[in-house]
């Protein structure tokens, strides 16, 4: 799928989520989607971005597969790049802080809670060929 597809694709769906506050988002209840909105890491504008995520008990899963992609997708990498994000779940508004996982981690996480949820998402690793980041998003306490 080109870029420029994705891209519209994205559009769509945030609009979507914002209009109907997540009710049609993911299309099965058995998966959920979130709303991320981040900070452009270069311009500082709000980007808004529709994620799978997994519930855990520190915090929220994301991981950045990119359809595939060989590069991680911009999302990911705007999220490396703040402190915290706002994260929509339906209706309900969080400020999350986002750390990524790495090594050992990241390695039991992707293969003992991330596939072993769906095997399916194991397809966009081998076609990107790379390492898909994966992240938690904790709470930030109020």
């Amino acid at each position: 799928m080109s870029r420029r597809m994705l891209r519209i694709g994205n559009r769509i769906g945030v609009w979507m989520y914002r209009t109907l506050d997540g009710r049609l988002a993911s299309g099965s209840k058995d998966v959920h989607v979130l709303m991320l909105t981040t900070p452009g890491r270069r311009t500082g504008v709000p980007r808004s971005t529709c994620v799978r995520y997994l519930e855990r008990p520190d915090g929220l899963l994301v991981w950045g597969t990119g359809s595939g992609s060989r590069q991680d997708p911009d999302w990911f990498r705007n999220l490396r790049a703040v402190e915290t994000t706002d994260v929509q779940i339906g209706a309900e508004h969080h400020t999350m802080h986002p750390r990524e996982l790495t090594g050992q981690e990241r390695q039991v996480v992707w293969t003992d809670v991330i596939l072993a949820e769906d095997p399916r998402i194991g397809k966009f690793a081998t076609k990107a060929r790379r390492t898909i980041p994966v992240a938690v998003l904790e709470p930030v306490e109020t």
